[in-house]
């Protein structure tokens, strides 16, 4: 059964009255990791709904947008522009539909941190990066409990023209020693292993979401240890 099966399986159980707000209340503590795979995927259209500007129907653009979070075949595309279309008519806030989602998976668990690298997938999809989405984002990483050193280092992966801070990527201290470094740069590449993302929730048709950090954790070591070896 593919993700997108699960999501409409989902939304059919709702009830008249109901929003999606109701599918994440009643995914709160997901353990199995077909829940936690619903749960991210909605997570991210969710709040990404709340980050696009555009009224109205799901627009080209935004579904290409999302396609850079996840593998949508062209017959699933209606689900996922129904949860976007749920998701913008809510009334709520962001911040408080970013607040549910992080009591939904609970303070300190790691898919936070793939929820908001996913948000910045679908922020700088466009070709650009605006004010509006640094304020939103930075705000959303403020309620998931992340500091500003994740933040910023996710955002130095993603954004055009940010030259990302090498320790920072790596989350040591410019100080610390390099055998510091390179037991940082260790478990940041077995954390972006698929198998250990599926393992936390993350669907297979975002696995993509590692390729950058990745990309970016071994680019910090070699920075890293060339300087120190020089």
């Amino acid at each position: 059964m593919s993700i997108w099966t699960r999501i409409s399986d989902a939304l059919s159980a709702l009830a008249n009255g109901e929003g999606l707000s109701a599918v994440l209340d009643r995914l709160r503590g997901c353990s199995t990791v077909p829940e936690r795979s619903v749960a991210f995927t909605i997570a991210v259209i969710a709040l990404g709904a709340k980050m696009a500007k555009a009224d109205g129907a799901v627009t080209r653009d935004e579904v290409t947008a999302f396609r850079r979070v996840f593998l949508i075949p062209e017959g699933e595309s209606a689900h996922a522009a129904r949860v976007f279309n749920l998701a913008r008519q809510d009334v709520a806030g962001f911040d408080a539909w970013a607040a549910r989602i992080a009591r939904m998976f609970g303070p300190g668990d790691p898919v936070l941190r793939d929820l908001l690298e996913g948000l910045f997938h679908v922020a700088v999809a466009d070709g650009g990066y605006h004010p509006q989405e640094d304020a939103f984002l930075g705000r959303v990483a403020e309620i998931f409990g992340l500091d500003g050193r994740c933040f910023r280092a996710i955002r130095a992966r993603h954004v055009p023209d940010c030259q990302p801070d090498p320790w920072e990527v790596l989350g040591v201290d410019p100080g610390a020693s390099l055998a510091e470094a390179r037991a940082a740069w260790r478990e940041a590449v077995r954390d972006s292993h698929p198998d250990r993302l599926m393992a936390r929730g993350l669907p297979a048709e975002a696995l993509k979401l590692a390729e950058a950090r990745l990309v970016a954790v071994n680019r910090a070591w070699e920075e890293i240890s060339g300087k120190r070896a020089a």
